[in-house]
């Protein structure tokens, strides 16, 4: 297989705040956030692999400012690391307030997939093409991240 690079399979997308998204307060749901989050992520990895692919972990998500009613949520997801079936996706949420312009980063996640074949067994992904040293650091970082749930894993046996 081809190695392939992030940015082929990188993904931006948007979505608006709406009343049914948000507690009474006017905060957005973390829910709503979780359910794009993972969205954003999963369309990376299946524009990665071109196959199926399930969500195997998620492995960290910070909420460090609340969304709020009217604010436009930017998705921005891109490939960290990819092994033999999986990939690891880092995803960055910003808020839009659309009356001044202001945007605030408001989440961050970290998340696997695992690439499935047709008889929903995992499947080899092609690799990941590391083109600079952004790319280098973040892969650097997802296997670090890796490395610490095997021991964890480990410990829990």
């Amino acid at each position: 297989m081809q190695p392939k690079s992030a940015a082929e399979s990188a993904v931006i997308m948007t979505h608006l705040v709406l009343p049914g998204d948000a507690n009474p307060a006017g905060n957005l749901h973390g829910g709503v956030i979780l359910k794009h989050v993972d969205t954003a992520g999963g369309v990376v990895c299946k524009r990665h692999s071109r196959t199926n692919i399930v969500t195997a972990c998620i492995e960290r998500m910070d909420f460090q400012q609340p969304a709020y009613v009217g604010e436009l949520l930017t998705f921005k997801a891109s490939l960290n690391y990819v092994g033999k079936t999986s990939m690891e996706v880092g995803v960055r949420v910003e808020a839009e307030n659309l009356e001044t312009g202001h945007v605030r980063h408001t989440n961050s996640a970290y998340l696997t997939y695992v690439a499935l074949d047709e008889n929903g067994r995992p499947t080899p992904v092609p690799p990941l093409l590391v083109e600079d040293e952004v790319g280098e650091r973040r892969r650097n970082e997802a296997i670090a991240r890796m490395e610490m749930r095997k021991q964890l894993k480990a410990r829990e046996k």
